[in-house]
């Protein structure tokens, strides 16, 4: 199990250089993408954790809108083979940074979007409730490019200056034996430096 524990004070200094802000959730400089598969948080729930995962559409292969299209209800099941597989699905991410750094935003950071199904994490469960998810376009059989690494080194920081994130992790740590991203070929020691 990896995690990396948020540093606050360092994240805190970092926010302001980026010249993003959030505004009820939403990060001014993201692509805005609006996705209907999103719920309010329990009440009283603070954001905790923030949870990477890895996703391309099709599989293994990247710069298309499939992501963006499967997020917002709109994937065409006639469009690739395994889309007709995974075109019913309800699922979001609150965030997503393509292969060339481009940051897109689905759900407001203030809602529970839906990316990590069954999880749990030091024994709370139901992590949707509190986290945040941030896919990255990719798989596991490819390394990541180091401008998503710089992204989500940048959205990090700004993420932790804004709720009180105690913890980065995989989505294999929170959904263990059920998923593997964002997978071998993320180098969490390279993010845990950038922070």
């Amino acid at each position: 199990m990896r995690s990396i524990e948020a540093d606050r004070a360092g994240h805190e200094r970092g926010a302001p250089e980026l010249g993003w802000r959030l505004t009820a959730g939403w990060l001014a400089g993201a692509e805005r993408c609006d996705s209907p598969n999103f719920d309010a948080r329990p009440d009283g729930c603070r954001v905790e954790l923030i949870v990477v995962h890895a996703i391309s559409l099709p599989p293994d292969e990247f710069g298309g809108r499939g992501v963006a299209e499967l997020f917002t209800n709109a994937l065409d099941p006639h469009a690739h083979p395994y889309y007709a597989t995974i075109c019913d699905l309800r699922v979001s991410a609150h965030f997503f940074i393509r292969r060339d750094g481009l940051l897109m935003q689905f759900v407001s950071a203030d809602d529970r979007a839906w990316h990590a199904g069954a999880s749990q994490w030091r024994g709370r469960e139901r992590c949707n409730d509190f986290s945040i998810g941030i896919e990255l376009e990719g798989c596991d059989t490819q390394p990541f490019e180091p401008m998503q690494y710089e992204r989500l080194a940048e959205l990090v920081r700004v993420l932790c200056g804004h709720y009180p994130i105690q913890h980065v992790v995989g989505h294999s740590d929170i959904s263990p034996g059920r998923k593997t991203d964002p997978g071998p070929f993320f180098e969490w020691e390279r993010l845990r430096g950038m922070l």
